[in-house]
């Protein structure tokens, strides 16, 4: 039988308006608790947010068969000390280069503050630069190949490497694709590697050609012919569901919501797919 698939938003930029007894924090991060054929969490937002977050959704952590990570900024995985702390060890799912020495222009540190054998240690690390099955359902998509001529040809970063700067490329950027009877469904990060690309290798790594939903940072900042362009691609693949957040900027949402009246998912929405037809 087609399992039901529910995403319930631990940590996003913005909040859901709660109750007196119910008031769920936001930072600048994500964090998306996936209940599939397993539980899954996919990064782990900024710090302890998720804990409370958590707690106000009714979730236990604990049952989380992997924490998966989409990249190696601080506002996906600085959650994770805060997680081993609180007994939740599972099996942690990242590319090798997440743990790389990663700076801002400015020179703030940037990546993330858990290094590889503090990780190794507290959780089961399985590294992938490529993609793995989480389940018969569920994909990592490993490194994302660069596919078209518009996304992810540079960013303003860079990282330390044997004591040399040297520019950031974030190869570890990737994403989640889940197969349902409607099509994928594609949960992403922060898509520096651009969100077309990673939709692409989606579907090729799945064989599944129908985009349902797309829901996670789509780091889509202004008005711009990247924005058009993968705005154009949406429209293209007939995506039903479109659920940008995170690093998409206010001049994107507005473009994204003219031109497909899309929600605004926030800390504390759960996110249905209907389990459809076997």
């Amino acid at each position: 039988m087609p399992q039901p698939l529910r995403m319930t938003i631990l940590c996003e930029d913005q909040a859901r308006m709660g109750f007196l007894d119910k008031k769920f924090s936001a930072q600048h991060g994500l964090a998306i608790f996936i209940s599939a054929e397993c539980d899954i969490l996919f990064d782990t937002g900024p710090s302890e947010v998720i804990l409370a977050n958590a707690g106000l959704s009714a979730i236990d952590l604990h049952s989380a068969q992997w924490i998966v990570l989409s990249h190696g900024h601080w506002d996906h995985t600085d959650g994770l000390p805060a997680l081993a702390g609180a007994g939740v060890r599972p099996r942690l799912l990242a590319h090798p280069e997440v743990f790389a020495d990663r700076y801002r222009p400015s020179g703030e540190y940037n990546g993330m503050a858990m290094p590889r054998s503090s990780a190794a240690a507290a959780f089961a690390l399985h590294e992938s630069c490529g993609p793995f099955r989480l389940t018969e359902t569920v994909w990592f998509l490993g490194e994302i190949p660069r596919r078209n001529d518009f996304e992810a040809k540079t960013t303003p970063f860079y990282r330390m490497e044997n004591g040399q700067r040297r520019p950031e490329h974030l190869p570890d950027d990737t994403a989640l694709a889940i197969t349902t009877p409607e099509g994928l469904v594609v949960v992403t990060g922060c898509s520096h590697a651009g969100i077309c690309n990673i939709c692409e290798q989606a579907r090729q790594v799945t064989g599944e050609d129908r985009l349902h939903t797309v829901v996670g940072g789509f780091h889509l900042l202004q008005c711009d012919d990247v924005l058009e362009k993968s705005i154009a691609y949406f429209r293209e693949r007939n995506v039903a569901r479109l659920l940008p957040m995170h690093c998409t900027a206010l001049p994107a949402l507005a473009r994204f919501h003219a031109a497909f009246g899309i929600e605004k998912a926030c800390t504390g929405d759960v996110i249905e797919i209907p389990a459809g037809r076997a």
